[in-house]
C-alpha cells in the first residue's frame, strides 16, 4: 500500500498536469506561447484542494510551458499569468486584434 507522502505527490503531479492542459488550451497559436492566462473561479478552487498547493502547482505548470508564472488571488478568483516580456511583433499582433475586437463591438452596438 502506498504511503501518505507518495499519494500526496501523485495528487500534486496530477494537478500540475491538469493545470498544464488548461493553460495550454488558453494559448493562441499566433502569439507563439505568449499572453498566457488562466482564471479559476471559487468553485474550481474548491475542487482542486488547498490554495497553497493549487498556486504552487499552477506555477510549476507555467514553468513547464516556459512562462514566467505568477498567481494572483483577486476576490474569490485565482489568476495565473505569464509575466514574460512579450516580443514587439507579438505585442503588435495582440494590439491589432484588440483594436479590431473593440471596433467590431462598437459597430455592433449601434
Amino acid at each position: 500500500m502506498p504511503d501518505k507522502d507518495e499519494l500526496a505527490r501523485h495528487r500534486y503531479e496530477k494537478l500540475v498536469d491538469r493545470f498544464e492542459t488548461l493553460m495550454r488550451a488558453t494559448l493562441k497559436p499566433e502569439y507563439r506561447g505568449y499572453y498566457g492566462q488562466l482564471i479559476l473561479s471559487s468553485d474550481d478552487l474548491a475542487r482542486m484542494g488547498e490554495l497553497k498547493e493549487v498556486r504552487r502547482a499552477a506555477r510549476e505548470a507555467g514553468r513547464r510551458l516556459s512562462w514566467k508564472p505568477a498567481t494572483r488571488l483577486v476576490g474569490d478568483r485565482l489568476f495565473v499569468l505569464d509575466e514574460r516580456e512579450v516580443p514587439k511583433e507579438i505585442q503588435q499582433l495582440a494590439e491589432n486584434a484588440a483594436a479590431e475586437a473593440m471596433d467590431r463591438a462598437f459597430h455592433e452596438s449601434r
